[in-house]
Order: C-alpha cells, then sequence, then structure tokens
C-alpha cells in the first residue's frame, strides 16, 4: 500500500487525497511535520514540501503535480470516462488551460490559497462562469481541473471564508463535486482546537 505524506488543511494534500479517492487507489495517510524538516523526509523530498507519495521498492515521488502525473501515467490504459486526465493531448491541454495557477487552478499551492483569501470573489465568479457554459470546469466529464479547485475551496470552506451566496452555479459545481465519495474522508476530517465552519461538511449547504 503506498503511502502519503500530508497535513490535513494543505490543498495540494487533498488534491492528491482526491485523486486517490476517484481512482479507488487505497494509501496510508501520515501527518508529517514537514516545517521541522526531519532528516528522514528530506531524503524522501530534499525541498522539504508536502505531499509526498512513498511506494515500497520505488523512489519517492514529490508534490502534488509530479503525483497527479505518476498517478495517470501508471494507471492501465483506458478510454472510458473513468479517466481524470483526458487521453487525447487537445483536451489535455483543455483541463489545464482553464484553470491556470494564476486562476487559482492547475496543481493547487499555498501562495494561491493565500491569494484566495483576498480574491474569494473573482475566483467564484470565474468559476461560476466555467459553470455555466459546460458541465464540469474543463468539459464535459470531471478532471483534475476540478479537484484542484476543489481542493483549494475546501479548505477556505473548512475555516468559513468562501461566500456562497455571491454565485450559485459556483455552489452548485462546488456541491456536486463534494458530493463524490473521494470528497468523504476530508469532509469528515477536523482539526483540534479548529473545527469546521458550520456549513462545510452539509452537502446541502
Amino acid at each position: 500500500m503506498p503511502t502519503l505524506l500530508h497535513q490535513t488543511l494543505c490543498p495540494l494534500s487533498r488534491y492528491v487525497r482526491l485523486i486517490l479517492g476517484e481512482y479507488g487507489i487505497a494509501a496510508r495517510l501520515v501527518e508529517e511535520r514537514f516545517w521541522e524538516r526531519r532528516d528522514e523526509f528530506l531524503l524522501l523530498n530534499p525541498a522539504g514540501e508536502i505531499p509526498v507519495l512513498v511506494i515500497d521498492g520505488q523512489p519517492a515521488v514529490p508534490g502534488a503535480s509530479i503525483i497527479a502525473e505518476y498517478i495517470e501515467e501508471t494507471r492501465p490504459p483506458s478510454e472510458g470516462e473513468d479517466r481524470l486526465l483526458p487521453p487525447r493531448a487537445v483536451e489535455r491541454v483543455e483541463v489545464k488551460r482553464h484553470m491556470t495557477p494564476e486562476q487559482g487552478g492547475g496543481a493547487p499551492d499555498t501562495d494561491a490559497l493565500r491569494a484566495a483569501r483576498h480574491n474569494i470573489r473573482y475566483h467564484l465568479s470565474y468559476l461560476g462562469w466555467l459553470a455555466r457554459t459546460r458541465d464540469w470546469l474543463a468539459g464535459e466529464r470531471l478532471t483534475l481541473a476540478d479537484l484542484a479547485a476543489a481542493a483549494h475551496l475546501s479548505v477556505a470552506d473548512y475555516l468559513g471564508e468562501v461566500p456562497w451566496n455571491e454565485d450559485e452555479m459556483a455552489k452548485h459545481w462546488y456541491a456536486r463535486v463534494k458530493s463524490r465519495p473521494a470528497f468523504r474522508p476530508l469532509l469528515a476530517e477536523a482539526l483540534a482546537g479548529l473545527p469546521p465552519s458550520q456549513s462545510y461538511a452539509d452537502l446541502d449547504f
């Protein structure tokens, strides 16, 4: 079983956990106090950042975007609807084009989360516009773009900092994502001394 070194409210870690959950990949979750810069952890990822995926007999896979690509590349070939990154190059571009890091999407990072606190209404408006023009953010099926955006929003939502009444379509899209089975473990977690917002785990918020 792979091991994921993570932190509960880290959006990058949540992004990877959602990918694992969507693919039904069981992983042992280990909270890593990365700020302590343990020697054993730095051997796995000299950059000292989370998340890190550890699989016996293989080099550690560091970073959310690298882990996402690793999971996609090591999945059995499939043309079905179950893939989070479409098989055709033009569709892959669509996934990454609409959710660039500057727009709060792509591979999540903590800088984007800090920026989102100050620009959350812009982000919601953009997500709402995408949700009004297609079934999911990057097209007609769930992709990594949806999981990347939802990973960030879930942390802001936990802290009660998302004004959901600002955009009904963005709220509807997020409700659909957080209703998926892969999201349930995230909604069930809480940090000691920092409870989630009242609507965080509510699927009909």
